[in-house]
This record gives C-alpha cells, structure tokens and sequence, in this order.
C-alpha cells in the first residue's frame, strides 16, 4: 500500500492549480500536468496497476478513473470561466504589432534599362518609342537589308500568321521587330538633323531559351546625326557611358565587326571587372567582355530618309539590358531574371 500514490494528495494539487490559472495556457498546463498523455499523473497512475494484486487494482482502478473524471469536469467548468487567449471572430486586438507590409522593388531588368536612360538623357538625348508590331520597310530594307541582302540570315524574324491593317504610313507591320532600329529610321523620316535619341524596347527573335538567349529581350539602340560626327565622338560616348555604367575607370576598346546599317561597325568591349583584364573564366581569359554593337550610319541609311550623306554623318549603338545587366550584377544565366524566383530577385533588387 505504501508504494500505491495518496489520491487525495493529487487531487488537492490539481485543485490548486486549478485555483491559480487564470489563462487558457495555464489550464493546458494543469491539464498536461496531470492528464497528459505520456507524463500526465494521473495517467502515469493507472499505468502502474499492472503491477497490483488483482484486488486492490480493482479498487485504485476506481478511485483512479474517478480521480481522472473529477480533475476532467473541473477542468471544463474552469475553462468556461477562464478567458480565451485567442481573439474572437471580428474582434481586432489593438495591443498586436502591426503587420509589415510587402513593399515592391524594381525588377533588376527595369533598373538597368532606366540606369541606361538616365545616363543618355544626362547627355542630351531623347526617348523615343514605337510599335512592336513592325513592317519589312523599317525593320530591314530602310536599314540597307533588302530581300536578298544576306544579313538577312543573321535575323531568325518572328512572323505574324497575317499581315496587319496598314499603319499612318500605309504599310501593313508583318513581323515582330527584331531590334529597335525600325525606331531611327521612324523617327528620321519625321524629323531633320541634329538628332540626338535612344529607342528602348521590347524585340524578339526566334531563338532558345537557355543561358545566354531568349526569345525575347529588351534592347536600347542610339543614334546621333549631325554635320561633323566622327568615329571620335562614337569612341567618346561610349566610354563615357561604360564608366557611369559601371561606376568604375573602365577601359573600353572598338573591335572591328560587321552591321549592314553601319559602316564601319564595331563591338565595344570593356575591360573585365571581375579581374581587373588580368584574364579569367568570365571573360574567358581575355581580359575584357563585349558590351554592344555600334558604327558609323552606312549612307544608304541616310538615303532611305531623305538624308544627304554627303553633309551628314552619325553614328548608332545597340546594346541589350539583358547582357548589362548580367555584366553588372555578375550573374551567368539569363533566365533568371525571368523565373519570378523572389529569392534571386530580393538579393539584387535594387
């Protein structure tokens, strides 16, 4: 009998405990305390009968299961009396903190396309926009590509099933545009020299999706006319971009390349951050990675807009804010900027 717990013991701890909740968390602990599953008292007690001759485990049984059935129905009476921690329906607790909101961020690409246009309309120029939808004249043949041009090749074009209604210049657009230089020739037609714009848009190309490509991606082209212009002023410009860009001394460099609107064309590439043009695998140990296309505006260009070459001349650019923006923020896989993973994004937002 000796090893047999006093009942009347546990029952006065539990009225006790009882007595001194005064929330619902102290009753879940009064009720834990002795009703718990595993570690409960009560519970811990009638697992113990086992052990008792069958006589007097038919007498504690009882007056354990009685004990468990009183501490049970006084629980539930306290409960009732006993305020709930949580807030009833429609009820607005003024004492909790408030709720942080969400505040959106820039995507990186539109941070990088409005970089890039701060820094040209800090040198003068001006934004210019238009259709998507685009028509063969200005897409290609305006730009010294007619039918037959072999650079034609180059362009995997996005056709439309059918062609559109004709625009204010009375032609039908029959593909997506490829680049935004449909916009120089647009605006050149409507407008004489100086000319001092970039045209930032959308363009699309038939090509895969994967690490350095995509099918569609946006694109800010320039282009200055004026009498004078030279390959110099090119030259200048550009390296004045590529270091506000960069915020960084870089070095730049115009390497020989080929473009049907201009003659002669280049690539200009920048010296290697990431090594400083010591060489390593992002530059592919070269010392320096390409940036944009640019060159002189082949006269021909001139010519299809009533331009005379002969009093002038300019140049033009193109770079992809794609291609900037995995340059700025050191990152080799063009998808990501389009799989909407916030994770990826909220590290480089800016």
């Amino acid at each position: 009998m000796s090893s047999i717990p006093d009942l009347d013991a546990i029952r006065a701890d539990a009225d006790a405990a009882l007595a001194q909740a005064t929330s619902a968390t102290d009753l879940k602990a009064v009720r834990d305390r002795f009703l718990g599953r595993k570690q409960g008292v009560v519970t811990l007690l009638l697992k113990s009968l086992g052990g008792l001759p069958p006589d007097e485990r038919r007498r504690v049984g009882g007056a354990a299961n009685a004990l468990k059935q009183t501490i049970e129905a006084a629980l539930t009476e306290r409960e009732r009396a006993v305020p709930s921690d949580e807030t009833p329906a429609g009820v607005v607790d003024v004492t909790l903190p408030g709720r942080v909101p969400l505040i959106g961020r820039r995507h990186p690409l539109t941070h990088v396309r409005e970089r890039v246009e701060d820094i040209f309309l800090g040198m003068g120029y001006a934004i210019v926009e238009g259709p998507e939808l685009e028509d063969d004249w200005h897409n290609f043949e305006a730009l010294n590509m007619p039918p037959e041009h072999p650079a034609r090749d180059m362009q995997d074009t996005l056709y439309l099933a059918s062609p559109q209604p004709a625009d204010a210049d009375g032609r039908k657009p029959s593909l997506l545009r490829t680049h935004t230089s449909g916009m120089q020739i647009r605006y050149m037609e409507r407008h004489r020299p100086p000319v001092r714009i970039i045209a930032p848009g959308r363009v699309y190309r038939r090509d895969n999706f994967d690490a350095t490509h995509t099918p569609m991606f946006t694109q800010v082209e320039g282009l200055v006319v004026d009498e004078g212009i030279s390959l110099g002023d090119l030259k200048g410009t550009l390296a004045a971009f590529a270091e506000r860009f960069f915020d960084a001394a870089v070095a730049t460099r115009l390497r020989p390349s080929f473009f049907p609107y201009t003659e002669p064309s280049a690539e200009l590439d920048v010296s290697c951050q990431a090594c400083g043009g010591r060489g390593c695998p992002l530059c592919k140990h070269t010392g320096w990675i390409e940036v944009l296309g640019c060159g002189m505006v082949h006269p021909a260009v001139f010519e299809a807009v009533g331009y005379d070459p002969e009093r002038y001349t300019g140049f033009a650019f193109g770079v992809g804010i794609e291609r900037l923006a995995l340059r700025l923020y050191g990152i080799d896989d063009i998808r990501m900027f389009y799989e909407n993973d916030l994770r990826f994004l909220e590290q480089i937002a800016p």
